[in-house]
């Protein structure tokens, strides 16, 4: 390793890049750090922190409402302050930031805030014009949103970067995109007072999830006053005095005053010199890599969001750990990408892990379903109208549990802990062996008896 400046040169120091910088550094390698905008990446600056924040802040909506069938009066009509919610969320994620940079220094992994681009397998040139050469270079750049469909005036448009600190809150606005993060904003904004429309190519939310829990929380939505327009894609989007226009496919056209368009993220690549190097991309940009991380050049490693296999931050930090691990460790470890759990902070929430039951459908030949929907007991006394759906694939050979799928409150929580009993292949009659906690709604996970439906094939 002494023919090279440091042992290990990681470009981004998001989830991904930092985790495996420490790791790194733990084991006595001699590690830097390039970052070209604020430590922590995408999830604590704009993506799964600030999300989280504002999710919260949208709930406080119904709890005031609720609380009056709880005995509680509310003297004065809650309002809500957007300027007052965008500076608390700035403070914090400052402060997470700070514990980012904090780590990498007590780890003695030398921080160079600014971009770095590659020059060769082991070099990279610093935007000061400096050159590092390092045994291993670690690409851990993260994505970035698109503004697509790329229809005239979609400059008009902003993206979940932009989102989180708009001047004003806006009254009215269009959420293009069906996938998670469009329903996710649709829901965090009707909550806090917007006329929220969601425009998607398709005819349902969240492609990939289980049918049931799309079209409950497609519903659930709806009744809290988000509108949908299903096959429909804004063609031209119109700027006027008081606001745009958006004009979609389906011949309709929607007044507002902002356009969020979520209809997906790209590697974040792009003039990153990773051709220099050889380094193999797929037509999006993204980084083409093995279980073990590995590009096709031997020194170069990518892991996290920039190689497009799961766009998850626990999965970026594990890919990393795992990747040090095996450099620097001496460790014979891979990460495994099987079962992994994952949640949609809308309200409801869906926390979901393994097959749904279409997957299911497709990979076993007999497979067995056990669903059941339920008033909480939280809504008895609120009135609200509101349903938990929860949902058991079974493998009906093994009596396996395949995925779990659950739509309600706290769902994300619930989600984590069945990740452990998916991935330790348990079976239905392991949950049904399983004590219930009472009273909660997670108890029904293990009382669930009655098997909704068979599909052999």
């Amino acid at each position: 390793m002494a023919d090279y400046d440091v042992d290990l040169f990681v470009i981004g120091a998001g989830s991904g890049g930092v985790r495996t910088a420490r790791i790194a550094a733990g084991y006595g390698a001699k590690v830097m750090v390039a970052e070209e905008f604020r430590i922590g990446g995408t999830c604590v600056i704009r993506g799964c922190v600030p999300k989280k924040l504002y999710v919260y802040a949208s709930r406080f909506a119904d709890d005031f409402e609720d609380a009056a069938g709880f005995g509680w009066t509310l003297g004065q009509k809650p309002t809500f302050d957007w300027p007052t919610l965008v500076a608390a969320k700035e403070k914090e994620i400052t402060r997470l930031s700070g514990l980012y940079r904090k780590g990498l220094d007590g780890a003695n992994v030398a921080v160079v805030e600014q971009r770095a681009e590659v020059e060769g397998p082991h070099e990279v040139r610093l935007a000061d014009g400096r050159r590092v050469t390092a045994r291993y270079i670690l690409v851990a750049t993260g994505g970035a949103p698109v503004l697509q469909p790329a229809v005239p005036g979609v400059e008009h448009g902003i993206t979940s970067d932009q989102i989180f600190d708009l001047p004003e809150f806006p009254r009215r606005l269009l959420v293009v995109g069906g996938g998670y993060i469009g329903v996710e904003f649709a829901s965090v904004f009707a909550r806090l007072g917007s006329q929220v429309a969601v425009t998607m190519r398709a005819d349902n939310i969240l492609r990939g999830f289980d049918n049931d829990l799309r079209t409950a929380l497609r519903d659930a939505l709806a009744h809290a006053g988000v509108t949908f327009h299903p096959n429909a894609l804004p063609v031209r989007i119109e700027k006027e005095a008081h606001g745009l226009i958006a004009r979609l496919s389906d011949g309709s056209a929607l007044n507002v005053d902002q356009v969020l368009v979520a209809t997906g993220r790209n590697p974040h690549t792009t003039g990153l010199g990773l051709e220099k190097a050889g380094v193999a991309m797929r037509a999006n940009g993204a980084v083409i890599v093995d279980d073990l991380s590995c590009t096709n050049v031997p020194s170069v490693f990518a892991v996290g969001d920039v190689t497009d296999v799961s766009n998850l931050t626990p999965v970026a930090i594990r890919e990393g750990h795992t990747l040090a691990d095996r450099l620097f460790g001496g460790k014979d470890v891979a990460c495994d990408h099987e079962n992994i759990p994952t949640a949609v902070f809308t309200t409801p929430e869906l926390g979901t892990v393994g097959l749904s039951e279409e997957a299911a459908r497709e990979a076993y030949p007999v497979v067995d379903i056990y669903k059941a929907a339920f008033r909480p007991m939280r809504a008895t006394l609120s009135g609200r109208e509101e349903r938990v759906l929860m949902k058991i694939v079974v493998d009906g050979t093994t009596d396996r549990v395949l995925g779990v799928h659950v739509l309600g409150h706290d769902a994300g929580e619930m989600a984590q802990l069945l990740g452990i009993a998916v991935r330790m292949r348990a079976t239905k009659a392991d949950f049904d062996a399983t004590m219930a906690v009472h009273p909660t709604a997670a108890e029904e996970l293990v009382t669930m008896r009655t098997r909704t439906a068979r599909y052999e094939r």
